[in-house]
């Protein structure tokens, strides 16, 4: 029986796992912006990334969750800003704004949102894919409830071990669009235009 044992192993102790996860969740975030199409190892597809089906369906979770996280922190950062400046650090407007009462609600209204960006840091160790998930990813997910990423299995294995492959990626782009099926058409065979 295996009771109160949650996920897969994956052949890995639990620090190499945890590494593991954060390395393919910070991989698979960081695809949504790519800068230089045509640098070296910049990913094809944005959004992306390829890995073994039982890693994929364990890396799931991981990054919903983060994405919940960020989505999470959205209404708290627009509150925030009614409080901000736009004023330049270190300027003289800057500083009026800190010392006034605006500063203490700006601070109030952030915290949240800035525990939010901390908590993702601690999860992902990557301070790019964490301006990524606040900054883009969170917007997009802004209005869907859940299943920000979806699975596809590929055919081919893998050539090494013949490992079955799966792609990992973010939902809303690059999605079927199904059409609607008509009717069947019925034709009565008693009807005096057959005859």
């Amino acid at each position: 029986m295996r009771h109160r044992v949650k996920g897969r192993t994956l052949g890995r102790n639990a620090s190499h796992r945890k590494a593991m996860f954060r390395n393919m969740a910070a991989s698979l975030i960081k695809t949504v912006r790519i800068d230089d199409p045509d640098a070296e190892g910049a990913p094809k597809v944005a959004g992306r990334i390829i890995t073994t089906v039982p890693k994929a369906k364990e890396l799931r979770p991981f990054v919903e969750k983060l994405i919940t996280l960020a989505k999470k922190a959205l209404p708290h950062e627009e509150a925030a800003l009614q409080f901000g400046t736009n004023a330049e650090k270190g300027s003289d407007e800057y500083k009026k704004w800190r010392e006034s009462e605006q500063w203490p609600k700006w601070v109030h209204a952030k915290a949240p949102a800035v525990e939010a960006r901390r908590r993702a840091f601690a999860a992902l160790r990557d301070k790019d894919a964490v301006k990524i998930l606040f900054g883009d990813l969170a917007p997009r997910f802004a209005k869907r409830d859940g299943g920000y990423t979806r699975i596809v299995r590929l055919a081919k294995p893998r050539l090494g071990d013949s490992g079955e492959r799966a792609l990992v990626e973010f939902v809303g782009e690059r999605d079927r669009v199904k059409g609607r099926r008509q009717a069947p058409v019925v034709v009565d065979q008693d009807s005096p235009a057959n005859s």
